[in-house]
């Protein structure tokens, strides 16, 4: 059973690999919107099913830059990609390769969006329960990719982020359409209207969680909201989704010695997205830093679950989509922003009882000792602790560093390579990572400022 199992996953992955492969070869050449606009609502929903272009399209550069990881020298020199190896010492430039990066990936994505909002808005099909569905995960798409677009390509969410340089908001699927870059403020008011937008079309939950629900525009919404510093709002919508989602893996149940001990569509997972793992952070080749592997308690189970152990190092291994790196929504996540924020709005007990709710699935069964906290500084530090612990190689990593620097903390990124240690300061420019230079010189955009 188990044997058939792997080999129909393996042979999933391996189809998705080719599709992938596929979209890449398509990226350089111009669409006919006569061929790829369809009429039937079936047609709509099969775009929104397009796994290799939209499900599995999340940007791995974030996490490539973020901190929870370290490679040796022989493993950073044995990389195929020397853009790769820029992203990480954070290099001021060429950091993706061009023609086949991500941010093609991206707006490939949005294009299919967009192709599904204005086919059916032109269509005659009946404006009913089922179309209201594929709009509403069409909007929830093209917002995923704008937030995650931002995450990369701008600053974090701040006074000046009205000014502040983000990333196109292609209105439509049509390419003559120049793009031209928003400001960062626009970039969030865009994700928020779009999830806004979608929750009273789509259902509480969708028939598969690789489908937008309104359980998961309300997680975008809350993790959106955070990133602003809106913290009522995030809170609002983090309830929200738990409200229909609120179940927590007890990591009890789980097998601590299989390669994936966290099964494939588990019902902690909201919103199935993910990225087959770049050659840098592959489980093989990218190691845990210490800090953070010291940061677990004896009885804490995520260390079993999450990493294993060879020739002295730990390397990741607790993805909810084997063996692809998970970037979706999960209650946990959602847990962690709900208790956030209540902690940021006052509510320092009710925080860390929302917290302990988390932690008591996470530790060896009988042993956890409900955290307190008598004052917000330190029940806010208890809660961002947890959140690093708990959500590690998910791609949220690197923004919630930019927020929280942005918001006065003193996170300083190092990196030794070869004997030089490579510093990232609080609010350096190159958080907000360079656009392609293909990009550049084809659209004559600005380039972010280094």
């Amino acid at each position: 059973m188990k044997k058939r199992y792997y080999f129909g996953y393996w042979l999933l992955l391996a189809i998705l690999c080719i599709g992938i492969s596929g979209c890449k070869q398509l990226l350089d050449e111009k669409p006919d919107q006569r061929l790829v606009i369809p009429s039937a609502l079936g047609d709509f929903q099969a775009l929104m099913d397009n796994f290799g272009v939209l499900t599995a399209n999340d940007l791995i550069s974030a996490e490539i830059s973020a901190d929870d990881y370290y490679l040796t020298d022989a493993d950073l020199a044995a990389l195929p990609s020397e853009y790769e190896r820029r992203m990480y010492s954070w290099q001021k430039d060429n950091l993706f390769e061009p023609g086949s990066n991500e941010w093609a990936y991206l707006y490939k994505a949005v294009y299919s969006c967009n192709a599904v909002l204005e086919g059916m808005e032109a269509s005659t099909i009946e404006r009913d329960v089922k179309f209201n569905n594929v709009k509403g995960q069409a909007l929830v798409y093209r917002a995923k990719c704008f937030l995650q677009g931002l995450g990369v390509w701008a600053k974090a969410y701040q006074v000046s982020s009205a000014a502040d340089l983000g990333i196109p908001l292609r209105p439509s699927a049509d390419f003559n359409t120049p793009s031209t870059r928003a400001t960062v403020q626009e970039g969030y008011q865009k994700v928020l209207s779009d999830l806004k937008a979608a929750v009273p079309l789509l259902p509480d939950r969708a028939l598969s969680a690789t489908r937008p629900s309104k359980a998961s525009a309300y997680g975008l919404l809350a993790r959106a909201f955070l990133y602003m510093g809106d913290y009522q709002a995030a809170e609002n919508y983090a309830d929200s989704c738990l409200r229909i989602n609120g179940v927590l893996l007890d990591y009890n149940k789980l097998n601590v010695a299989d390669r994936y001990p966290i099964a494939l569509f588990n019902p902690e997972v909201v919103f199935n997205t993910f990225v087959p793992p770049s050659t840098i952070v592959t489980s093989t080749r990218a190691k845990i830093v210490p800090e953070l592997l010291q940061s677990y308690h004896t009885d804490d189970l995520r260390k079993q679950v999450f990493y294993l152990q060879s020739g002295g190092a730990y390397y990741f291994k607790g993805t909810y989509f084997q063996p692809a790196l998970f970037f979706g929504l999960a209650t946990d996540e959602m847990f962690l922003t709900l208790a956030e924020c209540q902690v940021r709005n006052g509510k320092t007990a009710l925080g860390i009882q929302t917290l302990n709710k988390l932690l008591v699935a996470r530790f060896k069964a009988g042993t956890f000792v409900p955290l307190a906290a008598s004052d917000k500084t330190t029940a806010l530090d208890m809660v961002l602790t947890e959140r690093r612990k708990e959500l590690v190689m998910r791609g949220m990593r690197w923004m919630d560093i930019k927020r929280l620097n942005a918001d006065g903390g003193s996170i300083v990124l190092k990196r030794t390579i070869g004997g030089t240690v490579y510093t990232l300061t609080p609010n350096d420019k190159r958080y907000a990572l360079p656009l392609p230079e293909d990009i550049i010189a084809l659209t004559g955009m600005p380039q972010n400022e280094r």
